[in-house]
């Protein structure tokens, strides 16, 4: 089997973290460089987390003595170590923008966990079982930015890997008129654990600024195509938003409520969710789940049965599916914010590209 040299830019974060504990026993990739900013530079990866170490797991042994590189000023060097690398930097965006573009033009392939690309009209924002085919979109990138291996690649917003997921499936077979979406996001989204953030304990915050945006938009890039050399988003279904901070360590719930074109039966809905599967599925890609969608049916009582761990944390919980007054249906969902939703989306995003040939190991 090819193994991949893989770097972590960004990786004394919690995002960053959580990629470096990905990497760890990965059957194609070998975590190579950990690069950061100019403070934690020249320090080994143990010495600069020192005990911002925000994982339930042990940092790996394989990380802790890899000597950190300077994310912004060592990107030749980088770029020479590695095959590809995830990008999860906390910067401002359009110093995002610059250095994921450099890391391209230098011939590097970037994964991203960052928004600062998601709107750039040739950058596939992927989820590999919803919409694999817009990987096809890197060879006009590539022409734009002269590259003959670099291009960039991003991954969602971690809320709609929550919601997204269950609506796919459903507007393919029966098409989507709209949505209302209200997703209970955890801190861990805002890089935050309750010892850090413990003005969060027994809180929830009814805002998180530019979330509902991203809630209402990025999922018709999603459901877009690739038209000219660019990726042109769907024009439907009108989606509305509301985004909630809550006392949680991880995992994003969504309430969903949608009206449909053709409306189908409850069992339709079971039916479609079980038997979903995508391009990940079908490549049985080493981080992707077998069964995308898990359905638990509920009794009517406050506690749930929605896990956030499902299958690694990589498959999507849902549940209360039931009718409603104003829309067709409502249901709640639930994904691993981290996992699913940030550092292993991207993981499994990286794997799609791999294994479809647009990463490729150096000789």
């Amino acid at each position: 089997m090819k193994k991949y040299k893989v770097g972590v830019i960004g990786g004394t974060g919690m995002v960053g973290q959580r990629f470096v504990t990905l990497m760890e026993n990965h059957p194609w990739f070998q975590l190579t460089v950990i690069a950061a900013s100019g403070r934690s530079a020249g320090k080994t990866y143990d010495e600069a987390v020192g005990t911002r170490w925000a994982m339930t797991t042990p940092m790996p042994e394989e990380a802790k003595n890899i000597v950190v590189l300077n994310a912004e000023e060592d990107v030749e060097k980088i770029a020479g170590l590695v095959d590809f690398v995830f990008c999860a930097v906390d910067m401002k965006k359009d110093e995002i923008l610059a250095l994921e573009e450099n890391y391209a033009r230098h011939e590097c392939p970037v994964v991203s966990n960052n928004s600062a690309n998601r709107w750039t009209p040739d950058v596939p924002m992927v989820v590999p079982e919803l919409n694999p085919e817009h990987i096809q979109v890197i060879p006009s990138q590539r022409r734009r930015l002269g590259t003959t291996r670099g291009f960039i690649a991003v991954k969602s917003n971690c809320s709609i890997q929550s919601y997204v997921p269950a609506l796919h499936p459903l507007r393919e077979a029966f098409g989507i008129r709209r949505v209302l979406a209200c997703t209970y996001q955890a801190i861990s989204g805002a890089g935050k654990t309750f010892e850090t953030w413990p003005e969060m304990v027994d809180n929830l915050i009814p805002y998180i600024g530019g979330e509902e945006e991203k809630s209402e938009q990025e999922p018709l890039k999603v459901w877009g195509h690739i038209e000219n050399g660019v990726i042109v988003k769907a024009e439907s279904p009108a989606i509305t938003s509301q985004c909630l901070r809550v006392p949680v360590s991880n995992g994003h719930t969504a309430a969903v409520f949608v009206d449909f074109e053709k409306k189908p039966n409850i069992t339709d809905i079971k039916e479609i969710w079980a038997g979903f599967k995508g391009r990940a599925q079908e490549l049985s890609l080493p981080t992707a789940p077998r069964q995308f969608i898990h359905y638990f049916e509920e009794p009517d009582r406050p506690q749930s049965r929605l896990d956030r761990e499902l299958e690694g944390g990589m498959a999507i919980s849902a549940g209360r599916l039931r009718p409603d007054t104003q829309y067709d249906y409502k249901f709640v969902c639930l994904s691993h914010n981290t996992l699913r939703g940030a550092a292993g989306g991207a993981v499994l995003l990286a794997e799609l590209l791999c294994a479809e040939g647009y990463i490729e190991p150096k000789e």
